[in-house]
């Protein structure tokens, strides 16, 4: 079992301040022999990519783009252009290794940052494929990103119903991903910051494991982010480990002197 450890953070914010607290953990699972997930989660940029094509080719994939990803990170300022940027690099470097990828290879990517360039801070999320940002407001959790995927596509059009799509045999397939062969752009959803707010950013191997209803159980279950994402980890493992795991748990602790989201504030999300 990895080692995790819960990281905290106090943020400046316009008009005050802001504790985070997060833990992060990657897997192998049971039935596969290399990891091709890889993350980053450090202040103010939480991702998750799972890498897709052949046996080295997905890992090149998803360590390309958190590598680029990681460069935005340390420059401390984090926007939807400096991510394409990132992933426009990402993508010449998996072309850049043709002994291991091709047309096939590629990753999902998906997360959250903290935006403080404005009035008040927000949250954006961004995704490509089929890995997922969860939140957990007012006790309900509610999946942000949508999956870019064959299957989502059936339900959209009312082919398929969710109960139908868990054991699809599309079930793998996705329709949009960071690759050697095309550049992409992430779909971006803004959310206001709201004190108590639970993230949870993680592959497709862990929702192959736990229903939307078990993650929020973890989390119920383990106010510590550390603690949450082992016994999610944990749980995905027991269920069968089909894939690899990757899972990131942030949250949103005592804002001072912010603006924050309270009972009479819209706070649906706004896709960008």
């Amino acid at each position: 079992m990895p080692e995790v450890s819960t990281q905290s953070r106090t943020v400046s914010v316009p008009g005050g301040s802001l504790e985070l607290t997060w833990a992060a953990v990657t897997d192998t699972g049971r039935r596969r022999e290399v990891n091709q997930d890889a993350m980053f989660a450090s202040y103010p940029l939480f991702v998750v990519a799972d890498g897709m094509g052949g046996h080295v080719g997905g890992e090149i994939a998803s360590a390309s783009t958190i590598e680029r990803l990681t460069t935005v990170a340390a420059e401390g300022v984090v926007t939807p252009k400096a991510i394409e940027k990132a992933l426009a690099r990402a993508v010449k470097d998996i072309a850049s290794h043709p002994e291991a990828t091709d047309d096939g290879t590629g990753t999902t990517l998906t997360g959250v940052y903290l935006d403080t360039s404005g009035e008040s801070a927000h949250w954006v999320t961004l995704n490509i494929g089929d890995s997922r940002v969860y939140l957990v407001r007012d006790g309900a959790i509610v999946q942000i990103t949508t999956d870019h995927s064959v299957v989502q596509e059936l339900i959209a059009s009312g082919r398929l119903s969710p109960e139908e799509a868990e054991n699809h045999p599309y079930g793998n397939v996705i329709t949009r991903a960071v690759g050697p062969s095309e550049g992409v752009a992430p779909d971006y959803v803004r959310l206001d910051v709201a004190e108590g707010d639970r993230f949870v950013i993680c592959s497709d191997g862990l929702t192959k494991e736990l229903t939307d209803y078990g993650i929020r159980h973890f989390l119920d279950e383990n106010a510590d982010p550390a603690d949450a994402v082992t016994a999610m980890l944990d749980a995905a493992l027991e269920n069968g480990g089909r894939d690899n795991i990757t899972i990131i748990v942030l949250d949103v602790g005592s804002v001072a002197g912010a603006a924050v989201v309270d009972d009479d504030v819209d706070s649906s999300p706004d896709r960008v």
